[in-house]
């Protein structure tokens, strides 16, 4: 028997002819699979390898402005406080400035910036899969942390001047963001650190798991939405927020910025190494033996 071309076309489509007005295949189309865990962590891998191959310079010049672009979530969290206070039930308003703490992270990490709270937990994967010195890890924490602070101290100051001169974000706004994150002893502020490590670490897996831009922004969004709501240590975020205090009155010390500054950074390498980079690890590599 002669083949049926039209037969040939219904075969190889699997579904008959579409009759007029009836949804076609094409106004369907499949969902795109979720990546493997083993997709992520090779892609995590191959990311902290390049990041550790960049010469120091590239990397200080892009972790200084991180640490310059993560400024904007306080600056604004200071400018919403300024500008509501006495309007709105307090609970909007945290709920704001929550937000607006968001948008200095979505700026970094959309941005490619380099960022120490998602190193902690991207950098050592490398180094767990052997194929990567310890050496080097060091090497790219220490560069990248101290261009990191050093940016944000340097927006901090900027922001604790302009905010006033321009009559938008004033001082008091400042110190009482600040006072939120230094009053309290040592070991919550290492409780509050390991936690926001730990969501930064899982912020790093989860951005390399989304598929588009949008996705990216909803969950880095949802995720440092919660730490500002937490009033979580977040040491980088954290150098605007209290240095921008420090510098705009006398209620915040520089002892206070000191201790905020050492158990923060403690807090959030414990949260995002042991947390999320051997957790995650550990269990990709033993799901695939």
């Amino acid at each position: 028997m002669e083949n049926d071309p039209q037969r040939e076309k219904l075969d190889s489509r699997g579904s008959a002819p579409e009759r007029s007005g009836e949804p076609s295949a094409r106004d369907h189309p499949q969902e795109v699979p979720l990546k493997a865990y083993e997709t992520i962590l090779a892609q995590q891998v191959a990311q902290a390898e390049k990041e550790m191959e960049r010469p120091a310079r590239e990397l200080l010049i892009s972790g200084f402005a991180a640490g310059i672009e993560i400024g904007f979530g306080p600056f604004l969290m200071a400018l919403i406080l300024t500008s509501t206070r006495g309007i709105y039930a307090d609970p909007t308003v945290e709920l704001l400035q929550a937000v607006a703490y968001s948008v200095g992270f979505i700026i970094v990490i959309l941005g490619r910036s380099e960022l120490f709270t998602e190193h902690t937990a991207l950098a050592i994967q490398p180094v767990l899969a052997g194929r990567a010195p310890v050496a080097g890890l060091l090497r790219l924490w220490a560069l990248v942390y101290v261009s990191n602070i050093s940016g944000a101290a340097a927006f901090a100051a900027f922001a604790a001047w302009i905010g006033p001169e321009l009559g938008e974000a004033q001082s008091w706004a400042f110190v009482e963001i600040a006072s939120k994150y230094v009053d309290h002893p040592w070991w919550l502020l290492l409780i509050g650190g390991i936690l926001a490590g730990w969501l930064m670490g899982l912020l790093a897996w989860l951005v390399t798991a989304a598929r588009d831009t949008i996705g990216q922004i909803v969950l880095i969004g949802l995720v440092t939405v919660g730490i500002a709501l937490a009033h979580l240590q977040h040491s980088i975020a954290g150098t605007v927020e209290v240095l921008a205090g420090v510098l705009s009155g006398d209620q915040v010390t520089w002892a206070e910025f000191g201790q905020f500054l050492l158990w923060s950074t403690v807090g959030n390498a414990v949260g995002g190494v042991v947390f999320v980079a051997l957790l995650k690890y550990g269990h990709v590599r033993r799901g695939g033996e």
